[in-house]
């Protein structure tokens, strides 16, 4: 399942990751952006170390899981 990581500054300068399952593909970079810039203008999110001050990143994530059948 893929998912996408929105990655802030709080004001303590560490890393706040936000993480949302199944995205809109293709990611419109503009459009998370602007949705970042956003969450930062409202101030809809806190974390332990305040609140987010800054956009750092954003990814999607793929996790793939591949069983392995062990021999009897």
């Amino acid at each position: 399942m893929k998912k996408l990581e929105l990655k802030f500054e709080n004001q303590d300068g560490k890393t706040v990751t936000y993480t949302l399952e199944k995205p809109n593909e293709p990611v419109d970079p503009v459009a998370v952006k602007a949705a970042m810039n956003e969450i930062i203008t409202q101030n809809a999110f806190t974390s332990t170390g305040g609140d987010l001050v800054a956009i750092k990143s954003a990814r999607v994530v793929e996790r793939n899981v591949q069983d392995i059948e062990l021999p009897q």
